[in-house]
């Protein structure tokens, strides 16, 4: 009796100490205490072991030992299944679980089909720092100290004395392709800008640009207008019309801004045209002789044409987005409208 006492007091123990680890610990401990070859069941066998005059005493023992077992068992399993099934427990003939598709950006969208474009004209993609010294991003292009020009390219310096700032164009990289490659030099430029601007649906002090550059012998002006011509019928379609108007870039002479149709309103007049139905979309312009003899290039020998637009215009008009603030403001409700675009 007193040895079957200390067994019920070490069983006793056991059983209080026992954690949950989940259904599989659950199970084994079933089958310990309360299987058919269990502890519990060969306990009450060894009533028969026990004095008559004890019997009842004993089997009110075992029977408050029994419950305590059962108790403990259905804790057991009532956390094995609260807790997450592991890999083993899967049912893997279900479905899966919906992945939710990505999209790119819209500029993105606008930068890939650009080089795109502009890679069937064999112009190939050239990058270079968005920190850049004065020389290659203004003298070098015909914008020497103290030139009105710079005044509508208002600059975050970094640092003074020498000066290096953040670029206000993508034409730091054709001057750097220059300086080491010399002609033929076929090449698009799209990349980040900075400029000193204040935040508004139209003007940011961020944005994107494209820039491109040739420079071979007999590139003419006519060049760039068939070049320009194909890159808007690709990008927009075929209907679209274009217009070239005289300007001023202190890089290129001549120098044309170059309008098409607006999109927005098909040339009948809104707000994003201001009603005359034309909307501007880029410069260019054949690049100046001095910009040429900046990099030892022969402006004798050698002509060439430069363009560049803004990324963000360009995509205003092929998705109709009229806030240049949503393009940095990561909003997952404007994002998921570009997925079908992709």
């Amino acid at each position: 009796m007193e040895e079957l006492l200390e067994k019920l007091d070490t069983y006793r123990k056991e059983i209080l100490g026992t954690e949950p680890d989940g259904a599989d610990a659950a199970e084994t401990y079933r089958i310990r205490f309360l299987g058919t070859k269990g502890i519990v069941k060969n306990l009450f066998q060894e009533i028969k072991n026990v004095p008559a005059e004890k019997k009842k005493e004993f089997g009110q023992i075992l029977n408050e030992f029994k419950q305590l077992a059962e108790s403990k068992y259905e804790t057991l399993k009532d956390t094995a299944n609260r807790q997450p099934s592991t890999a083993n427990d899967k049912d893997w003939s279900l479905p899966g679980d919906p992945i939710p598709v990505g999209t790119r950006h819209p500029i993105s969208l606008v930068r890939n089909r650009i080089i795109q474009i502009f890679g069937r004209l064999g112009f190939s993609v050239a990058e270079g720092p968005e920190i850049e010294d004065d020389w290659h991003n203004f003298t070098s292009l015909n914008l020497p100290e103290d030139h009105p020009a710079r005044d509508m390219q208002d600059t975050f310096y970094v640092n003074r004395n020498p000066d290096w700032l953040l670029r206000t164009h993508t034409s730091n990289v054709q001057a750097r392709v220059m300086e080491k490659q010399k002609p033929p030099i076929r090449i698009i430029c799209p990349g980040r800008v900075y400029r000193n601007e204040t935040t508004s649906a139209r003007a940011h002090n961020f944005f994107n640009q494209c820039e491109g550059l040739y420079v071979d012998e007999n590139v003419s002006f006519a060049d760039l207008k068939q070049t320009l011509y194909f890159f808007v019928q690709e990008m927009f379609g075929k209907t679209v019309k274009i217009r070239f108007r005289p300007s001023y870039f202190p890089f290129t002479e001549p120098s044309a801004e170059m309008d098409i149709t607006c999109l927005i309103c098909g040339g009948s007049g809104c707000n994003v045209c201001k009603h005359t139905g034309w909307v501007e979309i880029l410069g260019s312009g054949m690049v100046h002789p001095k910009v040429l003899q900046n990099f030892n290039i022969d402006p004798n020998k050698y002509t060439g044409f430069a363009f560049g637009m803004g990324m963000e215009r360009i995509c205003q008009l092929k998705y109709r987005v009229n806030d240049l603030r949503l393009y940095s403001q990561n909003d997952l409700r404007f994002l998921r409208q570009f997925v079908s675009a992709t």
